[in-house]
């Protein structure tokens, strides 16, 4: 069992933070202006997996080598980067070679394979040191000691709660982007539009990630 107080306040905590505008909230958002509603629950259900993942870390105590060395850090740091520049940079040339089809008149549907959206998201998530971070920093603050139930699963309980509680709240975000979305690619032009801001929004995301 968990402490209820603590675990009222975890919560709140937690709920605030989801809700708070942030890069896996722009990543969400860049998904489905640029790949439509589906992409965006994927993605909403990666980041809840890369929780998961990162819980297991921080339980078996490989979130803690992330913050003891400074190599693994920067290691794990700069793949995190290095992949988010990669999907911006791939992202913009799609919008390159669809250049010559503002002309149609139906409304946008991308062809972008989305079968891997969900794993883009859940890479995104686990290449992020600040997340490993948040998770030992965190996390362990609403732990009590006195309890019968070990720190182990505390730890294990409280890391799973957080994904389960920001996917919802994750999915309002998708389900509010594809509204505003909608009306965009209705227009000819737009949607290559939204694409190469989809893209540059990646690049911003892997220079928000170095600093």
């Amino acid at each position: 069992m968990l402490n209820p107080e603590l675990l009222a306040s975890f919560l709140f905590a937690s709920f605030i933070i989801a809700i708070a505008p942030g890069p896996s909230n722009a990543f969400l958002m860049a998904q489905t202006f640029t790949n439509g509603r589906s992409a965006g629950m994927q993605s909403a259900f990666g980041f809840a997996l890369g929780g998961v993942i990162h819980t297991l870390f921080a339980v078996i105590g490989l979130s803690a080598i992330l913050k003891a060395s400074e190599t693994a850090y920067t290691t794990v740091q700069y793949l995190g980067a290095a992949y988010l520049a990669y999907l911006g940079i791939r992202t913009f040339k799609d919008t390159l070679s669809k250049s010559n089809e503002c002309d149609e008149e139906k409304p946008h549907v991308s062809n972008k394979k989305q079968q891997n959206v969900m794993f883009q998201a859940m890479m995104t998530e686990v290449l992020n040191p600040k997340v490993a971070l948040f998770f030992i920093a965190f996390i362990p603050q609403f732990v009590d000691q006195s309890l019968s139930t070990s720190t182990t699963v505390q730890l294990a309980m409280f890391g799973l709660l957080y994904p389960i509680l920001a996917f919802p709240i994750d999915c309002v975000y998708v389900y509010s982007g594809d509204k505003i979305a909608g009306y965009f690619r209705a227009h000819p032009s737009a949607p290559i539009w939204i694409d190469r801001i989809s893209a540059f929004i990646f690049i911003a995301l892997a220079i928000n990630l170095l600093l």
